[in-house]
Formats: structure tokens, sequence, C-alpha cells
């Protein structure tokens, strides 16, 4: 199946609304999608309604910023029930220091001759709780400061780097509660990004089955055909179900568009198989 359980609106970082992003998923051939704004579900009407009136199967979905070991840490929720009052809860706390976080990364960029990113990052936000990285991103690019994004982050915005502020986002635990509580599936989004050692890695994922968690993502538009492989091997050992998302931001921004993956290799059992009950299918 072409699902595609992982992408972004304007609801939080991504430059579409949902009603686009469904669009773009049914015209590229997604059979079932998934929006998972970050730390964030007041996208899921739109996308929901949008996604039925195209004839496209539905699954909720959002992404959670965990901090692991002092590594911020992904957490996709599919297939909750989006009224959850614990989650919508969670979700508000996790959004909240955003905005103070935020005015430290502006400052830190005006000690280095970048003024005023705050107020050219905001022209990038569609919701102002939701401020981040991405918004500077763009911002910096705007200004000629950089020529891409991909730039951006190189020169800035990342641990040693101007711009570079951490955040102390929810416990994994409570991400992981959070979802299944409201009928969802937790799943550990790229996990092939957080460049873990072995040891580390082992530690997340034995930590997230304890809490409940159930899948991981391996096939994503920041993964290499090879570490695909490799958590492929990763869900069999583990006996984690397998999801598939391009974590698509926008066009022209991101490695890989809508319904534009590889297929999941090997005997893994897709995340989607669990959910069939939780799919909203068109009328």
């Amino acid at each position: 199946m072409n699902a595609d359980l992982h992408c972004h609106s304007n609801v939080s970082d991504g430059t579409l609304t949902p009603e686009a992003l469904a669009a773009r998923a049914k015209a590229n051939g997604v059979e079932l999608w998934a929006l998972t704004d970050h730390d964030e579900i007041r996208g899921q009407q739109r996308a929901l309604a949008a996604a039925r009136e195209l004839g496209l199967p539905y699954l909720t979905g959002t992404e959670i910023s965990v901090s692991f070991i002092d590594v911020t840490v992904h957490i996709v929720g599919l297939g909750f029930d989006p009224a959850d009052a614990a989650l919508a809860a969670g979700l508000a706390a996790t959004r909240g220091g955003r905005r103070e976080r935020a005015l430290e990364m502006a400052t830190s960029l005006a000690q280095v001759g970048i003024h005023g990113a705050f107020e050219g990052a905001l022209k990038f936000v569609g919701n102002p709780d939701l401020i981040s990285r991405t918004h500077f991103a763009r911002h910096l690019v705007e200004a000629g400061v950089c020529s891409d994004t991909s730039e951006v982050f190189r020169r800035f915005l990342t641990e040693g780097k101007p711009g570079y502020v951490p955040h102390r986002w929810a416990r994994l635990g409570d991400a992981v509660r959070w979802i299944t509580a409201a009928g969802g599936v937790a799943v550990i989004a790229h996990p092939a990004r957080y460049r873990f050692s072995a040891n580390e890695e082992h530690a997340l994922f034995t930590e997230f089955i304890g809490h409940g968690g159930r899948g991981v993502e391996v096939v994503t538009g920041s993964h290499s055909a090879a570490e695909a492989v490799r958590y492929a091997g990763v869900a069999l050992e583990y006996g984690l179900l397998a999801s598939r998302g391009s974590d698509f931001h926008g066009p022209g921004e991101s490695h890989t568009d809508l319904g534009a993956l590889p297929e999941l290799p090997g005997t893994l059992t897709p995340v989607w198989e669990a959910l069939q009950h939780r799919v909203v299918h068109p009328q």
C-alpha cells in the first residue's frame, strides 16, 4: 500500500494547508494518508474533511517532541481519538515555551549580526504557538543570509552554532501514554536521525516498548536505502510494526514528496494492519 503517514501542514511548520496536502497526496497516488503536525492536532478535522471529499482513506496523526538523554526525539501518534482530552492537554503543555525559546534564538542570532530574526520568522508561522527553527530557517533564506534551509542548519540553529537554544520537551513515557490512551499507536519517527550509539538506541527502544510503544518508521524521507534496511531489521528484532512516511513539509523544501517513498522492505508487519479499525474511509 502507498501509505504516507508522516507530513506537516502550515498548522505546524509545513508550507501547505491541510486541504492542499490532501490534494497533493491524492494526486501522487497515496492510498492511506495521515497529517502529523508537530505537537498539534488542530488541523485534523480539516485534513479529515478534505480526505473524505477526495475519496482518500485517512488516519489521525501527530508528531510529539520528547526529550530522551538530552536529545530531541520525535514520536508519531497514529489512529487516536482527536477529541481525547488528555492528549490535547499534553500537546498544549508540550507546545508551551516555544515563544520564549524563539525569542532566545533571535537574541543569539542578533549577537552575530542577524537582527530582526524573531519578527522575520513570524511571517512564516501559520500557528504562533508552534514557532520553530524551521520558520527561522525560512527567514534566513529570504533575508539572503543563506541560500537554502540546508545551509541554515549547517551554519546556524544547531547545537554549538548561533541561534541554538535547547528546549525541554515531553517525557517519552508521557507521549506514548497520551497516544495509546487515546486509542492510537505510538511510532518512533526517523530513528536514523538521532545518531545514537548502539547502547543509547537500545535504551530508547526498550523504554519506548516498556511504555506501550508499538511501531518504528522504517521508510521515511530522511532515511537512505541502507538505513531503511537497517531499521527493517530493528523492527523485526524488537517485534515492532513498521511505518512509512515522507516527512513532507513543502514543495522544494523536503527530501521526498508525498507518496514518493519506496516500499517497506522485507517481511515486516505494516502499522496500518493494526489500525484498520481506526482508518476513516470516504463515505
